[in-house]
């Protein structure tokens, strides 16, 4: 997920997709230790889609995005 198409939802639909994301990665972490993981770069693309969402949720709560320059 790109941070542009993450910037144009609303915080309940980022809050929602985060949840999504983090129960994926902990199923994916939890499969990855008994079965054996079959594409272990899906890991690390939740990981950053995780950091990303997180990221624009605090912009947002900091009102970092729209100010204006001083």
């Amino acid at each position: 997920m790109d941070a542009t198409e993450i910037r144009g939802k609303e915080d309940s639909e980022i809050e929602f997709d985060l949840r999504q994301a983090e129960q994926e990665l902990f199923d994916l972490r939890f499969r990855s230790l008994t079965e054996g993981n079959p594409d272990p770069a899906r890991i690390r693309r939740l990981r950053r889609d995780i950091a990303r969402m997180k990221t624009v949720l605090r912009e947002r709560e900091l009102r970092i995005r729209g100010q204006e320059p001083r």
